[in-house]
């Protein structure tokens, strides 16, 4: 188990079969802290190769020695554009900057995947979660259609 008050080097990784497990219950565990685990989340956790890696997406991982702490997904959602969803940190690791590590490393393999704007939808009420996003140049644009009834704020960042 992570020791809460040794900082050990963090390492982000792809995604790999491996890591299965870790994604599903690292995201089931920030859900179920502040929301309602719902379908669509039941459905990409579910089977991430399929309803993210499946539809040209991509996964990265978090790890603290080989302990996977993070992860956060890309998920396609147009021609270049991409959704930067189920990023969760465990809370032995929150504080860490392990969130804006792997923010930072997603928007940058968005870049490389060809992406011309990276999208997310959150709550208001995460607002570490907010800050960061805006820190990282994200803004705020209308919500319009959703897939979760959590989400009350839609952002996006071009990169182009």
């Amino acid at each position: 188990m992570l020791d809460p008050t040794v900082l050990l080097d963090t390492r982000i990784v792809p995604y790999g079969s491996e890591h299965r497990n870790a994604f599903r219950d690292l995201n089931l565990e920030w859900i179920a802290t502040y929301f309602e685990v719902e379908a669509e989340d039941r459905k990409i956790l579910g089977d991430p190769e399929t309803h993210v890696l499946g539809k040209g997406g991509a996964i990265l991982m978090a790890l603290e020695g080989e302990e996977p702490v993070g992860t956060g997904a890309l998920i396609p959602t147009g021609s270049n554009e991409f959704e930067l969803a189920k990023m969760a940190v465990t809370p032995r690791a929150q504080g860490r900057g392990v969130g804006r590590r792997l923010c930072a490393a997603l928007i940058d393999l968005a870049r490389r995947m060809g992406a011309h704007r990276v999208e997310l939808v959150s709550h208001r009420s995460l607002v570490p979660a907010i800050a960061l996003y805006r820190s990282l140049g994200f803004r705020e644009v209308p919500l319009g259609d959703v897939a979760y009834r959590r989400a009350n704020i839609r952002m996006e960042l071009p990169l182009r």
